[in-house]
């Protein structure tokens, strides 16, 4: 049966920042799926340790005050995450997340912060996957569509319903269920794949993107733009 029947876990944190190396995590869900239908969702509210910016606030809806009161510790938050994330790769469960450089960097970056064993070394030296990036793919196998690139502008291309954008558990199902739309409108270059080929694909597809990105950027606005090429981390 192809991948996009069977175990799917969605994966998204929201943070207190875009910087995947400085920013820290507020909140984060899982979402165990099949076919594309939620079958259970574990999330956490984190107290960062740190101020949570106004502006990042307003994206996600959760102030520091909240996180203070209600949060879990940031390095028991993250070592769980991790915990979770890593027992399902293990099992061989495609995680789904969309630009996963992000949300899996940050968490790498977390888990070092507070001294605790980074994704790999918790799955035993090897690289972290297979892991589904949306983003990624859409950007592939639509590359010429023009407009925005964000969740919520790719779930209206797919027919997706976001429920509460920037809410973790929304958005994890959300990418989900986009993938699963990936898989069934490009059977050939997507659908029909083993998740181990389709996360290889992947990685030489945002290569491909980060250098024409990068090339268009230094001719038309900055001589010195650099993207980075590395999936599903950096």
């Amino acid at each position: 049966m192809s991948w996009w029947h069977e175990p799917l876990v969605g994966f998204d944190l929201e943070t207190t920042g875009t910087d995947p190396d400085n920013s820290r995590i507020v909140t984060a869900a899982l979402v165990d799926t099949k076919g594309g239908e939620p079958v259970r969702t574990t999330a956490w509210l984190v107290n960062p340790g740190i101020p949570i910016p106004a502006e990042a606030a307003a994206i996600h809806g959760i102030s520091t005050e909240q996180a203070v009161s209600g949060g879990r510790p940031a390095p028991e938050a993250v070592e769980e995450v991790a915990t979770e994330l890593c027992r399902r790769l293990a099992a061989g469960v495609p995680v789904v997340a969309f630009n996963a450089p992000f949300d899996l960097s940050l968490l790498d970056a977390e888990l070092r912060r507070h001294h605790l064993p980074t994704l790999a070394a918790r799955l035993g030296g090897r690289p972290v996957g297979p892991v589904l990036d949306p983003l990624v793919v859409d950007r592939s196998v639509d590359r010429y569509r023009r407009g925005s690139r964000s969740l919520q502008s790719v779930c209206g291309v797919y027919g997706v319903e976001l429920a509460d954008a920037h809410e973790a558990g929304s958005d994890a199902l959300a990418a989900v269920r986009v993938a699963v739309r990936l898989a069934e409108r490009y059977p050939r270059e997507v659908g029909e794949l083993h998740p181990a080929d389709l996360h290889e694909q992947q990685i030489g597809w945002h290569t491909a993107w980060a250098e024409s990105f990068q090339a268009w950027l230094r001719r038309e606005k900055d001589p010195a733009a650099v993207i980075d090429a590395r999936w599903p981390m950096r």
